[in-house]
């Protein structure tokens, strides 16, 4: 349940697109939604262009499946969209047939050696945890087409990369870390201790869930070495998911660091590929840390790592020695409340680097020399910083996505390093997303509007439209066939005198002269937000799906979500669910009082965070919601994980109150309202024991309700038809509920 922070009205705001006359008017029959339309078939799906730009910045490489369904690799001229074929995916056969029996493999990924010679292909993938990380790797020397497996060992491989000169490529196997010579074919360990408890290259659950570690081994600048964090997780005991598609049983065992437990030991090592030497990093004496983020600073003898301590209220960028493993502390990062885990951003060959903080007040971004003083602020504070794309260094800016135009869209801005120059490079209200080729003189800008779906368009550094890219014109008409009523943006009071953001979807057929009834969307979580003028996907599609069928759909950002700065967001630090849902039941009594809502027929749901929202906010409304739907949602905070409980209530033994409080357990005998609860057995993320102490404490008060149990699925409940099954069980629930 990673934090969403990174990713603005006073007054009501409507954004119309689209709808110019009333239908009838037009005398058009607009097509209906339906489940299967949006989560059974491809009708809606997107499709993007997947850009990996070359390093000259002329031209970016694309795949494109062909009608046998094989995987072709294009060179496209970045100016003039000329395509050159690279790769023919037929040609992609393993030596001998290998698994496929003489069938060319699917690329899913690739990656070119620095010299464009060679490349790394991913295929035959499978999932660990969310992705899928672990599968076969190929190479392909495009001069000589000649497909080369990574390892002539059996088994998955994960993280394959390039050495710097292409001559080797490192990856992972059964939590080892290794390379291979491409010339000879020989194969190294780096480490042998790999097991179940000890984790060399890549990452234990809750670093892969909350700090998004997967990948974690790096290749020195000149190839010598290989840096890689060593996870010995013995000291967490394993959660047991129980996986029941045999006759009996079997129990999967997760090693998940329950809130205030102990989590793995970790350190990083240094392993000299020609002596086989390892060093280890000085992470410091306390034992209690997490190391979030770890490269070479721009030179193969030196590491830069980044240290939360166990609060997670103090970061600390370290340098350290890659041959003796010597340390030192160059910044430090302070809260009262917590620190987002940010990662510097090197630039000039490593003598200064970026960071983002929230130490003015917004997430801003400073200016670092290497031996960690601070040269300035570069980004002028009153609204935060998301994302940096890059640094130009020839022309001296910087590159970033921020709320410069409030908290509901994402701009690209670029700012001069001398914190001068200031400037919007998207023109367009909405949310812009960016891939800058590495020159910086062009940019792959992807955008969309609330009910608008993504485009992509080929832009200048400047944001000057260079052309149009293929991708996802089908969708965008297809839409646009459906005569949606876009969503309106308002704001929304509380009693405190705070001012909520908050959308709307009406009927098409709207009359105010009437009353519907209304669900709310929550997420509500930490740094989050629901409330975007961006496209919402398959979700929007279905909530629009409700107001064909009659209903009004709104969602409320609460106190504690994203992009109003940190007072904000942080207000509900310790406090986890106090004040978001107060807010979301002040938002439902506020939009009860309005002349077109049925104040008698206001529900919620949500998933993950918002089923914990869901839950806690209908037991605490009382009266106020009439139906909810929790969809995997945590209970009580001492089920969740180490990372993301503590980061923002401290541990149980520090915050028992808070604790209690929190739980959406300690107000389950006050439901009042129909009430849904859904949950996968095999969800690694909230564990189906939340929802069953839940049951427990519900049939304690002897409160009635209803509860769809999915085998064996994860936090996601997809697969197959498992979401067309599970959003119909939601819309059919609704109108029998609600």
């Amino acid at each position: 349940m990673q934090s969403a922070a990174g990713r603005r009205f006073t007054h009501a705001v409507c954004v119309v697109i689209g709808l110019t006359e009333p239908l009838a008017a037009q005398g058009v029959q607009a097509p209906a939604l339906t489940v299967h339309a949006i989560w059974g078939s491809r009708e809606y799906a997107s499709d993007l262009v997947d850009v990996t730009w070359l390093k000259d910045g002329k031209a970016y490489t694309t795949l494109e499946e062909n009608a046998a369904g094989h995987s072709d690799l294009y060179r496209v001229d970045a100016l003039t969209g000329a395509k050159q074929l690279l790769v023919r995916g037929a040609d992609l056969v393993p030596p001998g047939g290998g698994e496929g029996g003489g069938k060319p493999i699917v690329i899913e990924e690739y990656h070119f050696s620095a010299d464009g010679s060679k490349l790394l292909l991913f295929t035959n993938s499978a999932r660990v945890w969310r992705q899928n990380t672990k599968g076969t790797f190929f190479v392909w020397d495009l001069a000589g087409r000649r497909l080369t497996p990574v390892s002539a060992r059996a088994g998955y491989q994960q993280f394959a990369k390039f050495s710097p000169d292409g001559r080797m490529v490192g990856f992972v196997r059964d939590n080892n870390v290794y390379v291979t010579d491409l010339a000879t074919g020989a194969e190294t360990a780096l480490t042998t201790d790999g097991s179940e408890t000890i984790i060399n290259g890549t990452s234990d659950w809750v670093y892969e869930e909350e700090l998004d570690l997967r990948d974690a081994f790096r290749w020195s600048p000149d190839g010598r070495r290989i840096a890689f964090w060593r996870f010995d997780q013995a000291a967490i005991r394993p959660f047991y998911l129980i996986n029941e598609d045999s006759l009996y049983p079997a129990l999967v065992p997760v090693r998940y660091p329950k809130a205030g437990t102990p989590n793995s030991t970790v350190k990083i090592g240094v392993t000299e590929i020609a002596t086989g030497r390892t060093s280890w990093v000085d992470v410091g004496t306390e034992q209690d840390i997490y190391v979030a983020a770890m490269d070479f600073a721009d030179s193969p003898n030196e590491l830069w790592l980044t240290r939360l301590n166990r609060h997670q209220n103090r970061l600390d960028v370290l340098l350290a020695d890659a041959t003796s493993g010597a340390s030192r502390v160059i910044t430090t990062d302070r809260d009262s409340a917590w620190v987002d885990a940010h990662e510097p951003v090197w630039f000039d060959g490593g003598k200064q680097f970026l960071l983002l903080s929230d130490r003015d007040g917004y997430a801003q971004l400073y200016l670092f020399n290497r031996d960690g003083s601070l040269v300035r602020r570069v980004t002028p504070g009153g609204w935060d910083v998301f994302e940096v794309y890059g640094v130009d260094e020839r022309a001296r800016a910087v590159y970033l996505s921020g709320a410069i135009d409030g908290p509901l869209g994402r701009s690209v801005v670029r700012i001069g390093l001398d914190s001068k120059g200031l400037r919007r490079i998207s023109s367009e209200p909405g949310s812009h997303a960016a891939r800058f080729d590495p020159t910086y003189r062009l940019y792959v800008d992807t955008y969309s509007r609330a009910g608008v779906p993504p485009v992509e368009t080929l832009r200048h550094a400047d944001g000057s439209p260079v052309r149009p890219l293929a991708g996802n014109l089908a969708l965008v008409g297809k839409v646009d066939a459906l005569r949606l009523r876009p969503p309106e943006f308002l704001t929304v009071p509380t009693p405190d005198g705070v001012e909520l953001n908050a959308w709307i979807i009406k009927p098409r057929d709207f009359d105010p002269t009437k009353r519907y009834p209304l669900m709310l969307v929550v997420y509500g979580g930490p740094g989050s937000q629901t409330v975007t003028d961006a496209w919402g996907g398959a979700s929007y599609l279905w909530h629009q799906m409700l107001a064909q069928e009659g209903y009004l759909v709104a969602s409320v950002d609460n106190r504690g979500t994203g992009a109003r700065g940190a007072k904000f967001r942080k207000l509900t630090y310790l406090h986890m669910g106090r004040y978001e849902s107060a807010d979301q039941i002040a938002a439902a009594r506020w939009f009860g009082r309005q002349p077109f809502v049925s104040a008698d027929r206001i529900g919620i749901w949500g998933w993950s965070y918002g089923g914990y929202m869901s839950s806690r906010t209908v037991f605490l409304g009382g009266a106020v919601f009439k139906a909810a739907i929790a969809v995997a949602p945590v209970t009580d905070w001492h089920f969740y994980d180490t990372i993301y409980t503590e980061r923002y209530m401290r541990t149980p033994q520090e915050n028992a109150t808070g604790y209690d409080e929190s739980a959406s357990l300690t107000y389950a005998d006050s439901l009042k309202s129909s009430f849904l609860l859904v949950h996968g057995t095999g969800d690694d993320n909230v564990h189906v024991q939340n929802s069953e102490r839940l049951v427990e404490r519900l049939e304690a008060a002897n409160k009635q309700f209803d509860m769809r149990i999915y085998p064996n699925k994860t936090h996601s409940i997809a697969g197959g038809t498992t979401r067309e099954n599970l959003y119909g069980l939601f819309t059919a629930w609704l109108k029998a509920h609600l």
